[in-house]
């Protein structure tokens, strides 16, 4: 039996800087434009490294045996998220709260500050996935989307609407490697023969299809590897709740390209918010676990193809041989829209852009009077046409 594993991906640097590497300068900041971290004072520019070369969590999945942990995925702990930095540039002790923020300033030198060092409050990721659009691209993404919505949305959403108040957020998130094996049973069926009853009497006579069919009972066994598996790791976007907020937008933006995800580094969240993370692995297992079993159920459909009547798949499970977690921030770019009803309601629509490709999900309030007179208009087409074709047929005939 392999042991679980930990590995540290920590900076290993407690003295809270973030510096330039050829110049050591703190005054460092990323632009979307390069795609790179800037020192401000010699204007150098590099990224850190990928994060699955740089700890080693590129190795095959097929040979992951047990639970490799990345250090960033500890569980969260909510007594230790009041930390002191030591600023090194004049010894000033600087706190902050890790639940709210990485990066200050000492307030004697103004020197930026980073948290480098993880502690298990959920504040710090293993890897942070860079933003690639600008906040120009993205409200450009977000206009277009709201304009081809907007003959539907009421009139206060258009009045209210200002897509300037987009901001960019890293989303933190739990990348998942799994190593399986996935075993399904059930029942399938085959159609031996086609033929149309008639039914009823009177006014209920009608006329319907039965089939006969052979039954099988159908199993499939297969080993199953499954690479980079995003899952929410924050509450707060939770896609289980969205009675408050249309939260489940976050996932209709995947894929990230999460492989690319460097090194954390603290300069790469100045200019944004970022969300902490406050679900640890164990909370999330029920849902890895339905993902893993939808993902065996997709690989097995094509080999049910020849059953035309489907699949009933009654047992099914996967045994994991091993997996490796890795905590990441992922860039999105978020504008929200709290709408508040005449009874007092409220409901935050959001809409997102993946800040790697742009893809766009949201939703907009809608005005239900417009809905209900634009279907009504088309029952009367969809009447007007049914009888001029009736009519058609008609005479033809």
């Amino acid at each position: 039996m392999t042991d679980d594993r930990i590995v540290d991906t920590s900076s290993g640097r407690d003295d809270g800087l973030d510096k330039c590497p050829r110049c050591g300068s703190a005054e460092i900041h990323y632009e979307i434009s390069v795609g790179s971290l800037v020192c401000g004072y010699c204007r150098f520019q590099w990224n850190e490294k990928v994060a699955e070369t740089a700890f080693g969590l590129d190795s095959a999945i097929a040979e992951l045996r047990g639970h490799t942990m990345a250090s960033g995925t500890a569980d969260v702990r909510e007594d230790l998220s009041v930390v002191t930095l030591k600023c090194q540039g004049c010894g000033a002790e600087v706190v902050i709260n890790a639940a709210e923020q990485v990066q200050s300033r000492c307030h004697w030198c103004r020197q930026t500050l980073s948290l480098n060092t993880q502690i298990p409050n959920g504040a710090i990721p293993d890897a942070v996935l860079p933003f690639a659009l600008t906040r120009e691209q993205a409200i450009a993404q977000i206009d277009a989307f709201v304009a081809n919505r907007r003959a539907f949305a009421h009139a206060r959403f258009k009045e209210q609407y200002v897509p300037d108040n987009v901001m960019g957020v890293y989303i933190p998130y739990l990348v998942v490697d799994g190593n399986m094996h996935a075993v399904l049973q059930g029942t399938g069926e085959v159609t031996t023969r086609q033929y149309t009853v008639t039914v009823g009497s009177g006014d209920n006579k009608r006329r319907e299809t039965r089939y006969d069919a052979d039954v099988y009972r159908v199993q499939r066994a297969f080993d199953l590897l499954v690479d980079d598996l995003t899952i929410e790791s924050a509450q707060r976007f939770s896609a289980q709740d969205n009675r408050s907020a249309t939260n489940n937008v976050l996932n209709a933006v995947q894929p990230y390209d999460t492989e690319n995800a460097v090194t954390y580094n603290a300069n790469y969240l100045k200019g944004f918010t970022s969300e902490r993370r406050d679900l640890n692995v164990r909370d999330l297992d029920g849902q890895v676990e339905e993902k893993f079993l939808a993902i065996a159920r997709a690989k097995a459909q094509p080999t049910v193809r020849g059953l035309d009547r489907g699949v009933r798949w009654e047992r099914e499970g996967v045994a994991v041989h091993g997996t490796r977690w890795v905590a990441v921030y992922v860039p999105v770019w978020l504008y929200s829209y709290a709408d508040s009803a005449l009874d007092g309601s409220s409901l935050t629509h959001y809409i997102a852009v993946n800040g790697r490709t742009g893809t766009t999900m949201g939703s907009v309030p809608v005005s239900h009077p417009k809905i209900f007179a634009v279907a009504c208009a088309s029952g009367v087409v969809a009447t007007a046409v049914a009888a001029a074709l009736s009519l058609a047929f008609f005479f033809v005939s």
